[in-house]
């Protein structure tokens, strides 16, 4: 069957695509996380060429150590970093949503590729495509809506080898039908929701448009639940925060894409 392809960018510009993608820039602050989101070259960068394995650029999501940052709306944060979304520039209901990305391994990263729809949450619908939290062997996918979101009964975790982890290049990818979502790593299904599973606990919402986004936290709910870290931060290790100061930890994306069928 015939696909066409909806969406594409391989950050080949050196800069941010804004017609395509928008910086989110902090207002709502949620899980915990210890991060303000800016728009800024410091989070949000690009390699050149086929820099770290790149094959025609990347974007670049780095947290940056900044304490006391203080977000427009008064709040204070210690660590600033990247998200961009392309909401109301690119949406789309089914198809095949891809990205190549590697990661900085290390206790209280929170790098993720996923999609949202619009609307209040969790009825809006949420597909997490890949979320790292920092432990190299693995990465978790997961489906939030409602009466199944947060912790939600759909998250899976596929695991690497030592010599493959996600420190490597691997493609992450949903493949959306009106009926499911299969994850799959580097070609290989890793997790299935179908319709019947989400509607045992509540409506199957994701029949709507959906966007894309890319994102760094720092800390929080989630890397906790693993790590069960409290100092020097709420999920994050000194290890990793001494990673973060001396500019290590990042998020490299060569390129995204969407595709559907023909049909």
């Amino acid at each position: 069957m015939a696909s066409r392809t909806i969406f594409f960018d391989d950050f080949a510009k050196g800069k941010l695509d804004r017609s395509k993608w928008t910086p989110v820039v902090t207002g709502m602050h949620v899980n915990d996380e210890l991060q303000a989101y800016v728009d800024s070259g410091k989070v949000i960068s690009f390699t050149k060429g086929n820099a770290e394995g790149a094959t025609n650029g990347a974007l670049v999501l780095s947290p940056v150590y900044s304490p006391g940052f203080k977000t427009f709306d008064g709040q204070q944060f210690d660590f600033i970093s990247g998200r961009i979304n392309t909401k109301d520039k690119f949406d789309f209901t089914y198809g095949t949503a891809s990205a190549r990305i590697k990661m900085t391994a290390g206790d209280g990263l929170w790098p993720a590729w996923w999609m949202l729809g619009y609307g209040n949450w969790p009825d809006c619908g949420e597909t997490d495509i890949m979320e790292f939290v920092g432990e190299a062997d693995w990465a978790s996918a997961a489906v939030h809506g409602p009466h199944y979101s947060g912790e939600t009964p759909f998250v899976n975790r596929m695991y690497f080898s030592r010599e493959n982890d996600v420190t490597h290049w691997h493609v992450y990818s949903v493949e959306w039908t009106p009926q499911s979502l299969l994850f799959k790593y580097d070609g290989v299904p890793m997790f299935r929701v179908n319709k019947a599973m989400a509607e045992h606990y509540g409506n199957w919402v994701f029949t709507n448009k959906q966007y894309l986004i890319l994102n760094f936290a720092v800390g929080g709910v989630y890397p906790f639940k693993v790590n069960g870290i409290k100092k020097p931060y709420f999920g994050l290790s000194q290890k990793t925060l001494d990673s973060i100061r001396a500019g290590k930890a990042k998020m490299m994306v060569d390129w995204v894409k969407v595709t559907q069928n023909d049909n």
